[in-house]
């Protein structure tokens, strides 16, 4: 069975999303999708979410593509990873996370997943920051 992962904040969640987990379930036979913690979503976002992390977890749980969804880790987020050993770790377009300093990362935990950049689905249309600005969704 080939484990992958996903991350994000899920924050409204929208059809972006849901071909993003798409995409990633393509690559293997569970998807494990992790939501981001509230506090780590300020950190590297810089910005409240607008909903809970509970509430990102259980629209993010509900998706037909998705086989478990958990919150990420508080401290170290590479904990996550860890704990789950996936095969694969699928990123999303935008996400600001290079490839190779996460591989390199991985490595020294003694982790080898293939990492994945996936493809945009209608950025245009379907980009949070946009959304939540016209407070459209799904």
């Amino acid at each position: 069975m080939n484990k992958v992962m996903v991350f994000g904040s899920f924050d409204l969640f929208h059809k972006g999303h849901e071909d993003y987990f798409r995409q990633a379930k393509s690559f293997g036979d569970y998807l494990i999708a992790v939501v981001s913690r509230n506090e780590n979503l300020k950190r590297f976002k810089g910005q409240e979410p607008m909903y809970s992390e509970e509430e990102r977890l259980n629209s993010v749980s509900e998706n037909k593509y998705v086989n478990r969804a958990r919150l990420g880790h508080k401290g170290d987020i590479l904990q996550v990873i860890i704990d789950e050993k996936p095969d694969i770790i699928c990123l999303g377009y935008d996400q600001k996370i290079d490839e190779e300093e996460l591989e390199t990362e991985l490595k020294k935990r003694n982790l080898k997943p293939k990492i994945v950049r996936l493809e945009a689905y209608k950025p245009e249309i379907y980009k949070s920051s946009k959304l939540k600005k016209t407070n459209l969704s799904r």
